[in-house]
């Protein structure tokens, strides 16, 4: 029985990574190698489905086999695949009570990365999870230009308090001197507007940091204090 007939029979868990690829890639004509070579080729490349993930489209297309169109459709479908885990990986609604459960939803998110993004986490008087949004996506170095990029949409939405985070390809979560002067521009910001910073949480493959654990967030603007009363 050929990938498409197990599929459409069993379903994905009858897959493999390299069978679920080739799927995605389609059938290729001659002379370029048949969909199960390309997909070995490119798990082979990139080192799996995360690298994969990772890799932008020119890379994808550098593959024998895999034109423009085909390395968009691929970079689209593995991109959908991953939205759609980050989304329902704590929907709405979930409580967010304490620096520990926002790097649980955050961690597997932004880890992976290999450029830096910046998250926010909008949530509730009550702490539960109204959205979690990327708000940019950076090169190779963290700045928030205005903190509106922040505080725009969590006033939109009606937050009652926010969490930020981004992440640190480098591996290493240890906040930089830019790290703790954004925090300090942004728990500002959040007290003028009246929707508190809670938290700002750095992810790294070996590990989080939370900047509130570590007094960069004074008590009654967010702080582990808070973090402690909110989860009582």
């Amino acid at each position: 029985m050929c990938p498409h007939d197990r599929y459409t029979t069993h379903g994905p868990t009858d897959l493999g990574d390299p069978e679920l690829l080739a799927l995605v890639l389609g059938r290729a004509g001659p002379p370029d190698p048949s969909p199960a070579d390309i997909a070995a080729a490119l798990l082979s490349r990139f080192g799996g489905l995360r690298g994969l993930l990772q890799a932008p489209v020119a890379a994808l297309s550098g593959v024998r086999g895999v034109g423009p169109a085909r390395a968009v459709r691929l970079h689209a479908a593995l991109q959908a695949g991953h939205r759609a885990a980050c989304a329902t990986r704590a929907p709405s609604g979930s409580a967010i009570a304490s620096p520990a459960a926002a790097a649980a939803l955050l961690h597997p998110v932004l880890a992976p990365l290999d450029v830096e993004e910046l998250h926010a986490l909008l949530l509730d008087r009550r702490r539960r999870l109204l959205a979690h949004l990327r708000l940019t996506r950076g090169s190779d170095r963290f700045t928030i230009v205005d903190p509106r990029q922040v505080f725009r949409p969590a006033v939109q939405a009606g937050a009652a308090a926010v969490v930020v985070a981004h992440n640190h390809p480098s591996g290493d979560p240890a906040p930089s001197p830019e790290d703790r002067q954004v925090t300090r521009r942004l728990v500002e910001a959040g007290r003028v507007l009246g929707v508190p910073l809670l938290d700002h949480i750095i992810v790294a493959s070996g590990g989080w940091t939370s900047l509130a654990e570590q007094g960069d967030v004074p008590v009654g603007d967010g702080g582990p204090r808070t973090w402690v009363r909110c989860a009582a």
